[in-house]
């Protein structure tokens, strides 16, 4: 994970700084004198679950290493509107040049996990559990998912390379769900294979075909109850598409293993945080 810190921080950077070096970069920083010391405070205005607390911290690494950074509270917390989470000193052009890719990495990736924890909320006290996506944001992958366990849900496959999803245009290439989960176990028998179905008839295929878990993609709960009785526990079911607090109040006690949500990733809106100078 520190190696995917320091690639999304240098990769953010190298935008705000056109590839340059911090002191050629940052022309309105270059305003300030070199020797200027400050301290300087981030805080939120909204509660929220903290997330990305490496990732600023990095940004304020790979500008200025001599930086002083006191987190006074962790990812995973809970803050309050109000709260300051973060005390710096040292440059003042420094601190000012990484701010902004601080506060971004800090502000998406706390929405994340702000969104998820507000939805495992709802979950509490059931079996069923919350799952997110690959419908991240381009080159944040990692770091959203790690979001998303900051906030209290669970990981699905990390990309197209850990495990089988097998879904309807797979099925149609492949000519039937039981060639497709057939291929997949020959091919990698040590990866979990799972199956997106559309109706009764091929979440029957899919239990027949062996499937490690089978995704029931846009179902009515009646027709989630019908699966489960149909399923009679023989594999893992997952619920997906459009799924919603309200929904999420209905699915807990259906009988399912898992709910997915694109939501946790990408309809998020970032936390208000603010960094400010408190004194020179």
């Amino acid at each position: 994970m520190i190696s995917i810190i320091q690639k999304n921080v240098k990769d953010a950077l190298y935008e705000d700084l056109n590839g340059l070096s911090p002191s050629e970069g940052d022309i309105t920083a270059n305003l300030i004198p070199g020797d200027h010391q400050a301290k300087a405070t981030i805080l939120t205005r909204e509660a929220c679950i903290l997330a990305g607390c490496d990732w600023a911290t990095e940004a304020f690494k790979q500008v200025d290493g001599e930086i002083q950074i006191k987190w006074t509270a962790k990812d995973g917390d809970e803050l309050s509107p109000g709260q300051v989470f973060c005390e710096l000193a040292g440059s003042a052009k420094s601190i000012l040049t990484a701010e902004r890719t601080a506060l971004n990495f800090l502000q998406s990736l706390s929405a994340t996990a702000t969104v998820t924890h507000d939805y495992v909320s709802v979950l509490k006290g059931s079996n069923l559990k919350l799952l997110d996506t690959r419908k991240t944001l381009p080159g944040l992958r990692l770091a959203q998912k790690y979001a998303v366990t900051c906030g209290g849900g669970s990981n699905h496959r990390i990309g197209l390379f850990d495990a089988y999803l097998i879904k309807e245009n797979h099925i149609m290439a492949c000519g039937s769900i039981a060639n497709a989960v057939s291929k997949a176990r020959s091919t990698h028998a040590d990866k979990q294979v799972e199956v997106e179905v559309e109706s009764i008839d091929e979440l029957k295929q899919a239990i027949a075909a062996g499937a490690d878990i089978v995704m029931l993609d846009n179902f009515t709960n009646d027709q989630l109850r019908e699966a489960v009785a149909v399923n009679e526990g023989k594999t893992r079911l997952e619920v997906s598409g459009n799924i919603t607090k309200d929904r999420l109040t209905e699915l807990r006690d259906i009988g399912v293993d898992y709910v997915s949500s694109g939501a946790l990733t990408k309809h998020i809106q970032a936390i208000d945080l603010s960094l400010r100078i408190v004194s020179n």
